[in-house]
């Protein structure tokens, strides 16, 4: 029994356990076996009764007291003991000295306070030990008691009304400690229950403790009923053992369960069953008479359920509001998000009173959450978000579409687009010792520019990204600039290949769901990944006959020159990276990593499509050209193999339609070269 006890147990809770075991022991051997025939029926049951009562009223606070996260809980059920205690002295001491006692009297009253008092202790305690204990349950606890109470006194009444000659009074009491009993009994079973059936020893000498005092009850009752004797009998040691057993349970190191997910029907289940139940006896009621108690018990459990539904609806109402925000809302800086600004924008078109629209896209993000890690770069967002939404209140909405973008939304109100870009921007800048944040932008003017909320965002990012390429004050532009300058010194005729490939690489970047600096990686990627061919010499870059093994080795080496050239840059490391891996295959062939699937960059699997496709449909001096029909030929044939197929998809599907046979006006076959078979990313 003792095996569980917390070690750290007081010395002065020791003695008090020890001397109510003893009693105990003493009053069982007296009242059972009849042992100690001089010992006085007052000596035991009297004053060994209370004194049992008492150690383990006194061990339950002592237990409140000192354990800080279940103070409430023990206290509480110290508090019953000790109400049952100061009855049972009451009725020993005074009441049983008297010659006609009126029943129920003060005793019943305070051993009755123990039902409440150890029914909120124990709830207490499954909030305590049973984590995200829903509140909820307290009231299916009490729809339980009242559906409980309806049946107990539909089936006990007529024999306690007998026993007790119809007494109202009398009747109600000895309903209640019957009732009482099952209530507690089935809680703490509901309790067990929460806690995946693995409730620890503590619950378990709980369950234990009442459904003894639960037999104890019934035998008392059943005797009182029967005219069997009720003073001096071995169910007064039943009740001590159930006191004791409350008190050991107090001193049991308390465990953490694993809770049941309360949510769904699960939420139902409890409310709903209780109500079959009180709807059942009103339905019987009608065909058999039903004592006033049970109606009353029944109409009150029905009353509840309805509160619980109620209480039920509200947290539902309040959990879709909770959802529609958030699906609204940008987790990192409490922005609106995409679906907000889009829902915003058709409003604000449909209401044709003059907005901006701006969209901003930060320069130096991704350096700075590189440099700092992520957490400061989430800190820094919902820093500039912040500065944002307030910069364009209170008329003006701020918007975070994800990544490093955001927008706003402002009523113009005489003011022009330039005003509302202008604080915008200034929001948007921040600048340390080690970093500096500004931001590209573009603008549109609502409704006279733009008639649907797609259109506004389409041609919005359009002249973010414009500006952003204009831009030559960054390290990244420099670089570009003077590595694409080299590169058309050495092969004029590449300058337009590779604007070519990197606005086709843009449009097949966005229907793939990329944005932000991560866009751009992209596009600057696609203008230098041929960078790596000015090591090449001219004699093989341009041979019209078949290349040796060693050159064709020669030219795969060019992704890897062409990384090393533009890692050389700090700033050029993520378009080195797409660079390396600009020339594998969806299928593992390719170089020089012979990467596989997924294993390729995103980026780099865009920029081979885009490659392929503009070399395709682009004539050179040693063959010719194929027509954009066969260029998507050969690109769906090569899917799987060479390609992504979901890229080659989106690029035939979303990036084809929107520069049809451009590639074919731009790009003339050259007459009298004989045509050869092409493949898609050569050499």
């Amino acid at each position: 029994m003792f095996a569980g006890l917390n070690s750290p147990m007081p010395r002065a809770v020791r003695l008090l356990l020890f001397t109510a075991l003893a009693a105990l022991l003493v009053h069982v051997a007296h009242t059972v076996f009849g042992a100690g025939g001089a010992l006085s029926h007052t000596f035991v049951d009297d004053w060994l009764y209370t004194l049992v009562l008492a150690a383990c009223a006194l061990m339950c606070f002592a237990r409140g007291f000192g354990a800080r996260g279940e103070r409430a809980a023990w206290i509480l059920i110290g508090t019953g003991i000790a109400a049952w205690t100061v009855g049972d002295a009451y009725w020993a001491f005074h009441l049983s000295q008297k010659e006609e006692i009126a029943y129920p009297s003060l005793a019943d009253a305070a051993r009755l306070m123990l039902f409440p008092a150890v029914y909120a202790g124990i709830a207490l305690l499954v909030r305590a030990r049973v984590p995200r204990f829903h509140a909820s349950l307290w009231l299916d606890g009490a729809i339980g008691a009242l559906a409980i109470a309806a049946v107990g006194a539909a089936i006990l009444y007529r024999a306690i009304e007998r026993a007790t000659e119809g007494n109202v009074e009398a009747v109600a009491a000895n309903v209640a400690y019957p009732l009482g009993d099952m209530l507690l009994v089935g809680f703490v079973m509901g309790a067990v229950a929460l806690t995946g059936w693995r409730p620890g020893r503590g619950f378990v000498l709980i369950a234990l403790g009442l459904s003894v005092n639960a037999i104890a009850n019934g035998i008392y009752l059943y005797r009182d009923a029967t005219g069997g004797a009720l003073e001096h009998s071995p169910v007064d040691s039943l009740w001590l053992l159930s006191a004791l057993l409350l008190a050991l349970a107090a001193w049991i190191p308390p465990t953490r369960s694993r809770a049941l997910r309360l949510e769904g029907r699960r939420l139902l289940a409890i409310p709903s069953f209780f109500a079959v139940v009180a709807v059942g006896l009103q339905v019987y009621s009608q065909f058999a008479p039903v004592n006033r108690f049970a109606a009353g018990f029944a109409t009150a459990t029905l009353g509840l359920v309805i509160v619980r539904m109620a209480l039920l609806f509200s947290d539902h109402l309040t959990l879709m509001a909770v959802s529609r925000r958030e699906s609204r809302s940008d987790p990192v800086t409490g922005l609106g998000n995409r679906r907000r600004m889009m829902l915003d924008l058709e409003e604000t078109i449909e209401g044709g009173r003059p907005h901006a629209f701006a969209l901003f896209d930060l320069d130096g993000f991704k350096a700075y959450n590189d440099s700092f890690g992520h957490p400061a770069g989430d800190a820094l967002l919902s820093r500039l978000g912040e500065n944002l939404a307030a910069a364009v209140q209170p008329s003006g909405s701020a918007y975070r579409l994800g990544g490093d973008e955001f927008c706003v939304l402002a009523p113009l109100d005489g003011g022009s687009g330039d005003s509302v870009v202008a604080v915008g921007s200034a929001a948007l800048s921040d600048a340390g010792r080690a970093f500096s944040i500004s931001s590209s932008n573009g603008s549109v003017l609502l409704p006279e520019e733009a008639d649907d909320a797609s259109t506004a965002l389409l041609l919005a990012d359009r002249r973010m990204y414009g500006q952003k390429r204009l831009r030559s004050h960054s390290a990244e532009r420099q670089t570009r600039n003077v590595l694409l300058r080299i590169l058309r010194e050495r092969e004029p005729d590449l300058n337009e290949h590779l604007r070519s490939v990197a606005s086709l690489a843009v449009l097949l970047a966005r229907h793939a769901g990329m944005e932000g600096e991560e866009l751009d990686v992209v596009a600057r990627a696609a203008e230098l990944h041929d960078v790596g061919k000015i090591a090449i010499p001219e004699r093989v870059l341009h041979k019209r006959a078949a290349l040796t093994a060693v050159e064709r080795e020669l030219i795969r080496k060019h992704t890897l020159i062409g990384e090393r050239i533009l890692a050389a840059a700090p700033a050029m490391v993520p378009v080195a990276r797409l660079v390396r891996a600009s020339h594998e295959r969806w299928d593992g062939d390719g170089y020089p990593d012979r990467l596989r699937g997924d294993e390729i960059p995103i980026g780099a699997r865009i920029i081979a499509v885009c490659d392929a496709f503009d070399a395709m449909v682009s004539s050179k001096p040693y063959r010719r050209n194929l027509d954009s029909s066969q260029a998507l030929s050969e690109l769906q044939r090569c899917s799987g193999t060479q390609f992504d197929p979901r890229l080659v998809e989106l690029f035939c599907e979303q990036v084809y339609p929107q520069v049809g046979d451009w590639a074919g006006e731009r790009h003339q076959s050259t007459p009298g070269v004989q045509a050869q078979a092409h493949a898609p990313v050569g050499e």
